[in-house]
């Protein structure tokens, strides 16, 4: 059994910032150029965003289950996956309550 040296906190930065839905969704506020509207754009970054959310959170399942069968012994590498699923879905959650609360504000306005 190996010990892989594990930083803490440096973890929980680097996947906020590697969330590739989240850049696409803040770019995307930008005017568009082109054939596609900015709505488009903007919906099409929050699936992917969705969707890597998602797919953090199978891996880090997988990463559960090989552990429980045995089939690694590494601790660290199912904590580190544990912890990028569990940030990715709160930083998905905290962009999607923004956007319903923007929505509800844009509804609530009087013209």
């Amino acid at each position: 059994m190996s010990i892989t040296p594990v930083s803490l906190y440096s973890d929980e930065f680097t996947t906020i910032n590697s969330i590739n839905g989240a850049s696409k969704l803040a770019e995307s506020v930008k005017p568009v150029e082109g054939g596609s509207s900015a709505f488009d754009e903007i919906l099409s970054a929050a699936v992917d965003m969705y969707s890597e959310a998602d797919s953090l959170q199978k891996a880090a399942e997988s990463a559960e289950m090989s552990f429980a069968l045995g089939y690694t012994d590494s601790i660290h590498d199912l904590a580190i996956a544990q912890q990028k699923a569990n940030i990715s879905l709160q930083y998905t959650v905290k962009v999607t309550n923004a956007v319903v609360s923007a929505y509800k504000e844009l509804m609530a306005m009087q013209i």
